[in-house]
């Protein structure tokens, strides 16, 4: 039996690495300007289950970060990819 799902934000996901959009969080944001970019994240892919990948990361700091989400690339400032929660695959790596 599998216990609960780890989460962690999408910043914090490895270059390389993959994950599994929880979207849970991004419906349940408080004031107008979290909302709004909870649904721009949404709009461009961002919804739960789906997968995604981190292709690369800006030096230094890590930011902009670049995202696969299906077939299309996506660069995310910090706060935005902070706001995306993931879930780890299992064995952490792409496999193609």
């Amino acid at each position: 039996m599998n216990g609960p799902l780890e989460l962690i934000s999408l910043f914090d996901l490895p270059r390389g690495h993959e994950g599994t959009v929880s979207s849970d969080d991004l419906t349940t944001a408080d004031d107008a300007a979290e909302r709004e970019l909870a649904l721009r994240l949404y709009e461009i892919g961002f919804v739960n289950g789906e997968r995604v990948r981190v292709v690369a990361r800006g030096f230094p700091g890590g930011e902009p970060i670049a995202v696969r989400v299906g077939s299309t690339i996506f660069a995310l400032r910090r706060f935005e990819a902070e706001r995306v929660l993931v879930a780890p695959l299992r064995n952490g790596r792409a496999t193609a």
